[in-house]
């Protein structure tokens, strides 16, 4: 007579083997490919240097892709940014406002206006990850970088009847600058076992050396040529899809 409880126990063995197995195939998938991945990037910033004399705080999304060799975990990326803020600390409008402080419009309207912070990044960037797990995908992230760093003051009319910033006579007042950027980050990145689950999270900063590109300041009065070094410090969290290259369908796990 068979004996059930034998048969229960081998099967249950057969099947913890063979879920062991597959749980190797699938963790080393990570290592046996070189990897493709497009990220979504979202960051918090303080500014420092010059640029917190003209904004406060900011945030910034981002788009890129990067590729990973399979062995040394050396990564090349391309990235993609938006900056945007809500807190200007120059007044540019200070030179068109009246005793009251207010902007009359072609209405005869005190205008309403708002000042806001617009700027983007884009560049490219080499880094490592230093493993610490079995999964070689998964570790400490660092990576440097350069590109161009460019930021503006958003001059926004609410009622739209202020002709002074309406067409190319808001770039009298937009400080519209530009130039060279650095860029640094480290963190940890985690690469899950399904390659469906990918983040990575740190800290990162920007230099940028940068200018005004604007031919008149009606602030000023003149064109402002002096030199400035715009610093952002944060946090950057970031979500990625990962895609196995010369992979074949007999080596896909689900």
């Amino acid at each position: 007579m068979i004996d059930s409880k034998k048969i229960l126990f081998l099967l249950l063995m057969f099947a913890f083997s063979s879920s062991h197995l597959m749980a190797q195939k699938k963790l080393n998938i990570n290592t046996k490919y070189n990897v493709l991945t497009a990220n979504l990037t979202y960051s918090f910033h303080r500014p420092a240097g010059d640029l917190s004399d003209r904004f406060g705080n900011s945030l910034e999304i981002g788009v890129g892709s990067e590729f990973i060799t399979k062995k040394t975990r050396f990564l090349f990326g391309l990235t993609g940014t938006l900056l945007f803020g809500n807190t200007v600390n120059e007044n540019v409008l200070e030179i068109v406002t009246n005793e009251d402080g207010n902007i009359v419009g072609s209405d005869q309207i005190a205008g309403i206006v708002s000042l806001k912070q617009r700027g983007f990044y884009a560049g490219a960037h080499v880094g490592k990850i230093f493993k610490f797990t079995s999964n070689s995908l998964s570790g400490i992230r660092f990576t440097v970088g350069a590109g161009l760093l460019q930021h503006k003051i958003r001059v926004q009319d609410e009622l739209d009847n202020i002709n002074l910033v309406r067409g190319d006579l808001v770039k009298g007042f937009d400080r519209l600058t530009n130039g060279l950027s650095f860029h640094q980050f480290l963190g940890y990145q985690h690469f899950g076992k399904s390659g469906l689950f990918n983040v990575f999270g740190g800290v990162e900063a920007y230099e940028g050396f940068t200018m005004s590109r604007r031919s008149f300041d009606n602030t000023l009065m003149r064109r402002d040529d002096e030199e400035r070094v715009d610093i952002l410090l944060g946090l950057k969290f970031g979500f990625m899809v990962k895609f196995n290259l010369n992979e074949t369908g007999d080596q896909i796990y689900y």
